[in-house]
């Protein structure tokens, strides 16, 4: 073992051999263009650039899951200095021709020699070295583009890292605290298109205003920068209706990957809440462009359309989940359409040449703060544009001084941040998460004389409770625009979902179980124990003609139902058939 001194950081050359050199081809504009027809590898976080989580892999099937096994582990870093509710290491490796590449989450990146059946082998670690004090660990994932491995890391900084040795080629810092002292930080883990790194700040909740950005993938320099919520004059801004400059702390974070769509040369990605989270008064008006999806041209970083889901929201409900890109047979017709399971319970259906409505169904158990969604426009049946403070239901919408108010779905949603996949053979999509609702008072946040700044001491007290809280899969056709199966869980699913071609939706779940159900009807076909949390989304890869499946451990996350009967690892595990 080797250790060297680059550019300020730590990087082990960990048994670099001539075989870590045997592949030579790198992750090109043109194979990220056509990733779902290379199977057997896995070059970004979501799959591919519509963030299907689709694999054409068929070896295990129905009929032979059952005898899947699990042929190697490795422990891996992350775990120093976590928080008590567990790091949000909610990550799954990228594959490339027989090699890994992962992360954890104090940015550590991790390649890894997967050929031989039985074992992996690092080839290097990349320690880039963040400091703990002051940061949080957190990640959801990295990038590759040519010969660079980058990540965004927990104390602010992008750093692209040759993935033949590990050296750090750049590192750029990138986020800073606002005039307040909030911290941006990134949640999301970036994409790479057309040579341009795609970042965002998912801080919305730490009361900082979310954004795009665009770097160069060569230099790490930055090319644009876009703002969710808008500063007074930009437009949107209208759509603030208060005295208390709430946008300078107004969220709208960014904190799951954005998809791609080549032929328009857009980022599509989801926008968070607006903050303060439950007091809608203190921020009258739609508060664009929260809770939003939003389509970015990466040449430009202008806005070229969005859909807000919820505006003027009061239970949490910010739509930062996947937006899933394909076509779709509407009316007897195909069109390019996004879709999204939407954290206020319903499923939607926009086009995403443009962002226009198309439709919207439930697909969560229960939902009571609407009647429904109104089939011409894609608002709430209640919304009204000519007012400042949306009612929608009364009984289950908390304004101030209002008592314990009954909310479905729970203000951690159906389908949150949970990587969603698509069957594009079947126009089925899968998503997990959340079932259940939760109750809350109403509640004025105030603001520090001299505006822009939440005074937390002199802010009424919030009261929550949450009931009917219990995880689900579902699984939702696009064509019918109807929930088709669905299966619950005990606790709350905090992974994703990815299917295959063999007929098997794969998930993982927070008591240490990965499952694999039927695609069609959820039955439950396989399940094993790796007796560790799992939060992270599984993938599947192949070497040769044999197919294996992986999942990388996390953290507990304890709220709002306590679970803590399994202690915290870094562990990845591979499984494949007999």
């Amino acid at each position: 073992m080797q250790l060297t001194k680059i550019a300020g950081a730590l990087a082990l050359g960990l048994s670099v051999t001539a075989t870590a050199a045997d592949y030579s081809m790198t992750v090109n504009k043109d194979r990220l263009l056509n990733a779902q027809n290379e199977p057997q590898n896995w070059l970004m976080m979501n799959g591919d650039y519509g963030s299907l989580r689709y694999s054409k892999l068929s070896q295990i099937n129905r009929d032979n899951v059952k005898n899947l096994r699990m042929v190697w582990g490795m422990a891996l870093g992350g775990m120093q200095d976590v928080a008590a509710n567990g790091p949000e290491n909610e990550v799954n490796p990228l594959i490339d021709n027989g090699f890994m590449y992962t992360t954890d989450g104090w940015g550590t990146v991790y390649k890894i020699d997967a050929r031989n059946p039985n074992k992996g082998e690092f080839v290097w670690i990349a320690d880039p070295g963040v400091t703990h004090k002051g940061n949080v660990s957190r990640t959801r994932g990295i990038a590759l583009w040519e010969d660079l491995v980058i990540a965004n890391l927990p104390d602010g900084r992008v750093v692209g890292i040759n993935r033949d040795n590990g050296e750090i080629v750049w590192d750029k810092k990138i986020l800073v605290a606002n005039e307040f002292g909030r911290k941006e930080r990134f949640f999301a883990a970036p994409i790479t298109a057309d040579g341009k790194v795609i970042i965002a700040n998912g801080a919305g909740d730490g009361k900082t205003r979310g954004w795009i950005a665009a770097l160069d993938a060569r230099t790490g320099n930055e090319l644009w920068r876009w703002y969710a919520v808008p500063a007074p004059g930009e437009p949107g801004s209208e759509t603030w209706k208060d005295k208390n400059q709430a946008w300078k702390t107004g969220g709208g974070g960014l904190w799951q990957t954005g998809s791609y769509d080549p032929a328009t040369r857009l980022t599509i990605w989801g926008t968070g809440n607006p903050i303060p989270q439950y007091d809608p008064q203190a921020r009258g008006g739609d508060n664009l462009y929260t809770n939003s999806a939003v389509a970015i041209n990466i040449d430009t970083g202008k806005l070229a359309w969005y859909f807000q889901y919820t505006p003027n929201d009061s239970w949490d409900y910010d739509e930062v989940g996947i937006h899933m890109l394909h076509d779709a047979q509407i009316d007897g017709k195909t069109r390019k359409v996004v879709t999204h399971f939407a954290r206020n319970g319903f499923f939607y259906t926009l086009d995403r040449t443009n962002g226009k409505f198309i439709k919207a169904d439930q697909y969560v158990n229960d939902v009571n703060w609407t009647k429904g969604i109104n089939p011409k426009t894609g608002m709430p049946l209640e919304y009204d544009p000519r007012l400042d403070v949306q009612i929608y239901n009364p009984a289950a919408r908390s304004l101030r001084g209002d008592p314990m108010k009954r909310t479905c779905p729970t203000w951690h949603g159906g389908i949150a941040h949970q990587p969603t996949a698509f069957n594009p053979v079947k126009n089925i999509a899968y998503g997990v998460g959340t079932e259940g609702c939760f109750t809350q008072n109403g509640a004025e946040v105030r603001y520090i004389k001299g505006g822009g700044d939440i005074d937390e001491k002199a802010s009424d007290k919030r009261d929550y409770t949450s009931d009917l809280y219990y995880g689900s899969i579902t699984a939702f056709d696009t064509v019918k625009h109807k929930v088709v199966a669905k299966a619950v869980t005990d606790i709350e699913i905090r992974s994703g979902t990815i299917a295959t071609a063999g007929g098997i939706v794969f998930t993982a779940l927070q008591d240490g179980w990965v499952v694999a159900y039927n695609d069609d009807t959820l039955e439950e076909l396989w399940r094993f124990n790796v007796g560790t949390p799992l939060k992270g989304a599984p993938v599947t890869y192949a070497i040769g003609a044999r197919q294996y499946l992986a999942v990388q451990t996390s953290g507990r996350h304890l709220h709002p139902k306590k679970f803590d009967k399994l202690e915290n690892s870094s562990y990845l595990f591979v499984f494949a058939l007999n």
